[in-house]
């Protein structure tokens, strides 16, 4: 049946008026209980923002590990992921003196939203110098009684973190790096930027713990650094610190643990370090001995350094198979979960021996 004219307003009144009611729905603001939740994401405090990296610092979380160490990495990334990077989101950097397996790249990119980096270790700063006789280092290897006496591969591990790593490609652009190793606990949250206080305080050396170095595993390392002195009396300020690491029988053993240093890296790359790392390397005391880079990195941030440029991180709580540092008044302030009388490393001597000399 053709329209007539009174249908056809009648029919077009409607489609406008419906027309109207759209767009007066569209115009209503919708009520707050309708607004879309955030989609969480995999951390349980999921409100706290993604913090920005300070410009132009350029730093890392570097760690040497090997495959087998996949779990307790993962671990260590984890622990540290919750309590700081999740915030902060520096890249990681892993490194390995073997091509990382496919399972371990996936394990522990599961755990961190940070970009990891995986590289291989290679040359000359792994294994054995030219120099060294090998059959000596075999001899020191199954006479010694000490921890890790049989081990080559520790050795060759020490005297690369001592002198290569920071050279090594994938950190050449960093300024300053944060040492991770497997087995690693944080206690606390860490909810300030230590590199920026680092560079914002001019500091160059950052520890929490310092332990007694097994002074058979370093018995020559002193009267090298004495013979080194004498040779670069130009590297040595007045101003140093070395009162922290030596009596008056020479090395009194104190050193800063290196599972955990924060470090300016022009510390490692100046020319004095250098300079006093060719000096020890070239003795064979890595593989006649069992020097570790602790001690070594220990005294020479006291040689090179001024006492205000070396910082103990007291407030950052972390552990590792045997020792922990658990804050002054932690129970207090709170966001930690270790327990004071189980992790009192600041009770060994040479923390005291810090605490004394400030």
């Amino acid at each position: 049946m053709p329209f007539t004219p009174r249908k056809t307003r009648l029919t077009l009144v409607v489609m406008f008026m419906f027309v109207i009611g759209i767009l007066i729905y569209s115009t209503v603001p919708e009520e707050k209980n309708s607004q879309k939740i955030p989609r969480k994401n995999k951390y349980k405090d999921s409100n706290k923002p993604i913090l920005q990296k300070e410009k132009n610092l350029k730093a890392a979380i570097v760690g040497l590990v090997r495959n087998s160490d996949m779990y307790s990495i993962t671990e260590s990334i984890r622990q540290l992921d919750d309590r700081f990077n999740k915030n902060f989101n520096y890249p990681i950097i892993l490194l390995n003196d073997e091509p990382f397996t496919e399972e371990f790249k996936h394990k522990v990119q599961t755990v961190t939203k940070a970009n990891i980096t995986f590289g291989l270790v290679e040359g000359e700063s792994w294994g054995y110098p030219p120099w060294v006789d090998q059959e000596k280092a075999k001899e020191e290897r199954e006479t010694a009684k000490y921890m890790y006496a049989k081990s080559e591969s520790y050795r060759f591990m020490c005297r690369f973190q001592s002198g290569f790593i920071f050279n090594h490609p994938l950190l050449k652009d960093l300024d300053y790096y944060w040492r991770i190793e497997p087995d690693v606990k944080y206690f606390c949250d860490i909810e300030y930027d230590p590199f920026k206080y680092m560079r914002d305080n001019k500091l160059m050396y950052g520890w929490v713990i310092a332990f007694n170095e097994l002074m058979d595993t370093v018995r020559t390392l002193w009267d090298k650094t004495v013979d080194f002195m004498e040779e670069f009396p130009q590297h040595i300020p007045e101003n140093n610190f070395l009162e922290y690491v030596k009596n008056k029988r020479g090395y009194n053993g104190c050193h800063f643990w290196s599972n955990f240093e924060i470090v300016d890296l022009r510390l490692y790359r100046s020319q004095a370090y250098t300079d006093y790392f060719n000096f020890l390397d070239s003795t064979g005391g890595f593989f006649y001995e069992r020097w570790g880079d602790a001690p070594i990195h220990s005294i020479a941030a006291a040689m090179f350094l001024r006492k205000d440029q070396i910082h103990f991180f007291e407030d950052i709580g972390y552990s590792h198979p045997g020792a922990g540092h658990c804050p002054k008044d932690s129970a207090i302030k709170g966001a930690c979960h270790c327990n004071p009388a189980k992790n009192r490393a600041i009770q060994i001597r040479c923390a005291r021996r810090w605490l004394k000399l400030q």
